[in-house]
């Protein structure tokens, strides 16, 4: 993927932000976006050792600052995990609160449904108290586990606690009392039988 350029909104400053696919070196601050988030009960908390296992599903947003090692800052990330063929769940999508409001989530969103598209995912889940953001995305609520019974069943298989989260199954249930169960659908992904 290529990172992706664009304008701060007016009233916030002239930087551009930049999209980019997470290195290993970026762990460290992707780790301090989620324990702000996490300390407010927005977002779970990550062990360290999970990031790093999974920092090929991140992609993390930067913007130009003259005293930061190589001239950016991160400013945001978010994480694109597949959990079966055509369905996966953004994760992680936080956004330093400086640069709250100014598009930041937008265009992290943006890499992330790209990324989706590309890997053939026409489903995308996530658990967010942050309708209104997701909603404007195309992302929709709904009631239950949006998979049949055999793909259940394989999920159920599944070490990852997002995994059980989207399951929605009772052990991971106080670590997502209030969030909110939100599926966008790809209509290019939809068979002929498919109601819009």
């Amino acid at each position: 993927m290529t990172g992706t350029t664009a304008g701060a909104t007016a009233g916030s400053t002239a930087r551009a932000v930049r999209v980019r696919p997470a290195r290993t070196g970026d762990v460290p601050v992707l780790r301090a976006l989620v324990e702000a988030y996490a300390r407010e009960r927005i977002l779970l908390a990550k062990e360290l050792i999970t990031l790093y296992e999974a920092v090929q599903e991140f992609v993390v947003a930067e913007v130009e600052d003259p005293a930061a090692p190589g001239g950016a800052r991160v400013v945001g990330c978010g994480a694109l995990h597949v959990l079966w063929e055509d369905l996966a769940e953004v994760r992680t999508l936080a956004v330093d609160p400086s640069v709250r409001g100014r598009g930041v989530g937008h265009r992290l969103l943006q890499a992330l449904l790209a990324r989706a598209a590309d890997l053939g995912v026409t489903r995308l889940f996530c658990l967010t108290f942050e309708t209104r953001f997701f909603a404007a995305h195309g992302f929709e609520e709904i009631d239950g586990t949006p998979v049949d019974p055999d793909v259940y069943a394989e999920m159920l298989r599944s070490h990852d606690e997002g995994v059980a989260e989207f399951l929605d199954l009772a052990r991971v249930k106080p670590n997502t009392l209030g969030n909110t169960r939100m599926l966008r659908v790809d209509p290019r992904g939809r068979t002929e039988e498919e109601p819009p």
